[in-house]
This record gives C-alpha cells, structure tokens and sequence, in this order.
C-alpha cells in the first residue's frame, strides 16, 4: 500500500512540476518594434555606465545621458553601446539583450 501511495505522489509531483512553469522570460518592446527578454537595464546601466555616466545620469567623464533619448533613439544609442563614440570603447555592455534593454530604458530619457 505504501508503494502505491509513493507512486502516485511522485507522479503528481513530477506533472505538477513539469507544469509549472515560471522559468519563461516576459519580453517588452524597445520602442522599435523588437522585443527584449525582460533585463533590469538600470542594473545593467550601473555596473557597466554608471562610473563614466554618473550613477543619476548626470555625466562625469562621459557625457551626460539625463535626456538622451530626445537627442537620439534606442537604435542610435544601442549603436554607440556597440562601436563606440569619441572616448568611449566599443562594447561596454557585452551581452545583446542588455545592450538592447540599456539602450530602450536610456531613449525613454527626455
């Protein structure tokens, strides 16, 4: 009878499990149509900007981006993120969903 008992509820446990779920990423626009796995691009923002940008977007030795989304769009910016612009190295942020979620959060600063 125990036997029995273990079976059906390591079976209820393995099917309540693989239904789970949870583990699927919620994507948001970036305001040019593509989506972006769900990135906390202010995290992303202060460990990888922050020490040139200013940890409230106000510049130190890189420029200030408090309102750079009126000047550029999320495409722009994610181009300078990639290659670079005056002082700035190429590819600060390395991974391309934090490129894009950076770039998204840093267009809607206006």
């Amino acid at each position: 009878m125990k036997k029995w008992m273990m079976a059906i509820g390591l079976g209820a446990m393995l099917t309540l499990g693989a239904c789970g779920g949870g583990d699927e990423e919620e994507t948001t626009s970036n305001g040019d149509g593509a989506n972006t796995a769900s990135v906390d691009a202010e995290a992303v923002y202060a460990q990888n900007c922050a020490a040139c940008h200013g940890a409230n977007l106000e510049g130190m030795s890189g420029p200030a981006l408090e309102d750079v989304g009126a000047r550029l769009s999320a495409s722009e910016i994610e181009e300078v993120i990639r290659n670079g612009k005056g002082a700035m190295p190429a590819n600060v942020i390395e991974d391309d969903e934090e490129i894009t979620a950076v770039a998204a959060w840093l267009a809607e600063k206006k």
